[in-house]
């Protein structure tokens, strides 16, 4: 175990000294919290279930639509416009396309619910 790390906790919170860092969590991680949440949802299941609804989510976007998920937050497409850039290189002029990135913006509940964690008191995230 890192010295520095005291807690985590299911949502990938961690205390390290008296700071909080994320910790990422990736799909595997999703699926094994998902499967251990449902005992009764098989681990093959769960993966299932995640990669349909990461699906969607990329499907709909791509077709350019909004995705918007109550008290978590809506995934939706930003412009951006051609531009001129620099290779860092040769610091050759390089013309860069216009595109679309995903861009996520969490919902209002997602939001309290990050501020409140920030706030808690530390000795409540150690236990």
């Amino acid at each position: 175990m890192n010295p520095r790390a005291l807690a985590d906790d299911q949502y990938g919170w961690r205390r390290v000294q008296d700071d909080l860092e994320l910790t990422a969590m990736t799909r595997s991680d999703l699926i094994a919290a998902l499967a251990a949440r449902f005992p009764k949802l098989v681990a093959k299941d769960a993966e299932i279930a995640v990669k349909e609804i990461l699906d969607a989510i990329a499907q709909s976007l791509a077709q350019g639509d909004r995705v918007e998920i109550r008290g978590f937050g809506s995934f939706g497409l930003n412009h951006r416009p051609a531009r001129t850039g620099r290779n860092p290189k040769t610091g050759e002029k390089v013309r860069v396309a216009p595109k679309y990135v995903p861009h996520f913006k969490a919902g209002k509940e997602m939001r309290e619910r990050i501020d409140l964690a920030k706030m808690a008191p530390r000795d409540k995230l150690a236990d």
